[in-house]
């Protein structure tokens, strides 16, 4: 399994801000825009509290693993794999969503004396942080599921669960 990379999720980040900054202003000339829901932010800091939680589980269970505790439970690699995957794709949606709040955001800062669009400039930063925040909660699950380095094999890259 391939490791997620920064530099996609950047990409992913920028390209998305850019058209939704587009999108808005265009969506502006008719006199409308479509609006950020309270939710967004929400929805986005639940996943990443579980995808925090999933990490923190399973580095817990594979320390007692190591250490060899009697009442130990083992991590099935197929389990580690799904959340491994879950955590990518809920980071490049992440990535994607907060982009696009952000492209938003950055063309709300124009009008911040009104309230209700103030209001929405808010609603997107806080999507946009909660977005970060499950990038982050995925490459760490990411880096607790990684398995280590075989020394057989001289590519220098560790591969995950």
């Amino acid at each position: 399994m391939n490791e997620l990379r920064i530099r996609t999720l950047a990409g992913v980040f920028v390209i998305a801000a850019a058209l939704s900054w587009a999108g808005a202003r265009l969506w502006n000339s008719v006199g409308t825009l479509p609006s950020v829901p309270l939710a967004a932010p929400i929805v986005l800091a639940v996943i990443a509290v579980i995808l925090l939680a999933t990490a923190l589980s399973i580095r817990a269970r594979l320390r007692a693993q190591r250490e060899r505790r009697p009442e130990a439970k083992g991590v099935d690699p197929l389990m580690a794999a799904r959340a491994v995957v879950f955590g990518q794709a809920s980071a490049l949606v992440a990535a994607l969503v907060a982009g696009m709040y952000g492209g938003t955001g950055v063309f709300l800062l124009e009008s911040l004396d009104i309230p209700a669009r103030r209001d929405q400039a808010i609603y997107a930063g806080f999507s946009v942080l909660a977005g970060l925040g499950v990038i982050a909660a995925a490459l760490f699950l990411e880096r607790v599921c990684k398995l280590p380095e075989d020394d057989d094999n001289n590519t220098g890259a560790a591969s995950t669960a």
